[in-house]
């Protein structure tokens, strides 16, 4: 897979010390991993890389928003996200990422590309569980919220459900053989 150009990050020319970056994330970065999931997206994220002699720091922080489907009544909304993630570059013999927080790179390398950091960050930051806040407080109406209020079990059809869960007295008998021991 090609990489995204823009999250390349060329560390040859750099000074030692600290350097930051600024980037806005949108819709098509998330195309280029072929992630669906989201209707649009607003991230800012800032990347502070700390170049040393023998390694690089480095800090991604991203704070925005990702507009998603909501998993009760598909009703679009903003989730806010935000979050960072540390991680570092270590030269050696041959790339090695098997460890999230090491990472190791070839000698002679003068560039890392930071995109799979950066999506990887962002969907893990994303809730599961993705509930449109009007749902929760009770200002979103809904034609499926509306449904699902009209098919609730009612007290009466939990005592319902509760009388039926008598058990066949066959079962009873062979369930004392297991405790006969």
């Amino acid at each position: 897979m090609k990489e995204l150009k823009e999250f390349i990050i060329p560390f040859v020319g750099l000074k030692l010390g600290e350097h930051r970056f600024d980037f806005k994330i949108s819709e098509s970065f998330f195309e280029y991993f072929k992630y669906e999931d989201f209707n649009s997206v607003a991230i800012n994220l800032d990347v502070l890389l700390i170049k040393k002699n023998t390694m690089l720091e480095f800090t991604l922080v991203f704070d925005g928003y990702v507009n998603v489907n909501c998993d009760i009544t598909n009703e679009p909304y903003n989730q806010d996200v935000s979050g960072s993630f540390d991680f570092i570059v270590q030269f050696g013999d041959e790339f090695n990422d098997e460890n999230e927080e090491l990472i190791l790179i070839p000698h002679g390398s003068y560039e890392f590309g930071i995109q799979q950091y950066v999506y990887e960050s962002i969907v893990l930051a994303v809730p599961t569980k993705r509930i449109h806040p009007g749902i929760e407080d009770g200002t979103l109406k809904s034609d499926i919220l509306n449904k699902l209020e009209e098919l609730r079990l009612t007290n009466e059809d939990e005592n319902l459900i509760n009388e039926d869960e008598t058990t066949d007295p066959r079962w009873d008998e062979l369930k004392k053989l297991l405790t006969d021991k």
